[in-house]
């Protein structure tokens, strides 16, 4: 009972917080670099919603749909990098 209220008073709050900061910073963002950073950002803290929420509702397939999601953020961000490494 404690751990839900933890999730629920903490955990959540804070990745809500740090989402909304991430959504300033990407149409802040003065550069194509800082978007495409925080585009990454928001997938990694959707990964962690999805890990909260996979530990607070005791459903380890959500855990599967979390790490395709990281592999599919990472090849990404390589395929950005390879984009931006070419066009310099």
């Amino acid at each position: 009972m404690t751990l839900n209220l933890y999730f629920d008073y903490v955990i959540f709050p804070l990745l809500s917080v740090s989402a909304i900061l991430i959504f300033i910073r990407l149409f802040k963002g003065p550069d194509l670099v800082d978007r495409v950073i925080s585009i990454d950002l928001i997938i990694t803290t959707g990964i962690a919603v999805i890990t909260a929420i996979s530990i607070r509702s005791a459903q380890p397939v959500f855990l599967d749909v979390a790490v395709i999601l990281a592999l599919i953020a990472f090849l990404g961000t390589i395929a950005f990098s390879f984009y931006l490494d070419k066009q310099k």
